[in-house]
């Protein structure tokens, strides 16, 4: 198997991020992005994907957490797709109900090259703590378009947005994981009939 760990830098006058992704890790994780609710669930994605990340980002969090939530789903994207390469040998697809308390998220993936997000995801809140739910929706948009992927989010259940929240990063952490893993019966072949994923 190709060794699939990228090391990437991303700065821009809003924020410094510096990431490291293993997409055949074990969950291991350290996260700093200045924002504690994001963090978490960063910390949630990589050990439920099975990804081992390491990032740190330095942004303009005086202003709010926009750019910086935004910012690192467009660098963990890309890293995605460094890492992926052509995309020769994964399984290309995959989904995951994740039930967290209350709340039912079904988060679904293929790793398409093209971009769609349907954030079908509805919060009872404006804010978890000090962080502005809007911000989630623009995370996993960065991140789709940069892949890029198609990724939807549909909500079954909730009222906790907490939980809404921490199901969606779950579960596309489940979806992601079973979506990059390395189909061994077909590891040499693009899976799509045209021959690449664009």
């Amino acid at each position: 198997m190709p060794n699939r760990m990228i090391s990437l830098e991303r700065n821009t006058n809003e924020t410094q991020i510096d990431l490291t992704l293993d997409l055949d890790g074990t969950g291991r994780y350290e996260v700093d992005t200045g924002c504690g609710f994001l963090n978490h669930m960063l910390e949630l994605f990589a050990r439920h994907g099975r990804f081992d990340l390491v990032l740190t980002c330095h942004g303009d969090v005086q202003v709010d957490y926009h750019h910086t939530t935004e910012d690192v789903g467009i660098a963990l994207g890309q890293a995605f797709a460094r890492a992926l390469g052509d995309m020769r040998g994964i399984q290309r697809y995959g989904s995951f109900y994740l039930p967290m308390d209350e709340a039912l998220i079904l988060c679904a993936v293929d790793l398409s090259g093209r971009c769609t997000l349907n954030w079908d995801v509805r919060c009872s809140t404006e804010k978890v703590g000090d962080f502005d739910v809007e911000c989630a929706k623009e995370f996993w948009l960065g991140f789709a378009r940069s892949v890029p992927a198609t990724i939807h989010f549909v909500q079954f259940a909730g009222e906790n947005t907490h939980h809404i929240l921490e199901a969606c990063f779950k579960g596309a952490g489940h979806a992601l994981g079973a979506a990059v893993k390395i189909d061994e019966a077909h590891k040499d072949e693009i899976p799509s009939t045209k021959g690449l994923l664009v």
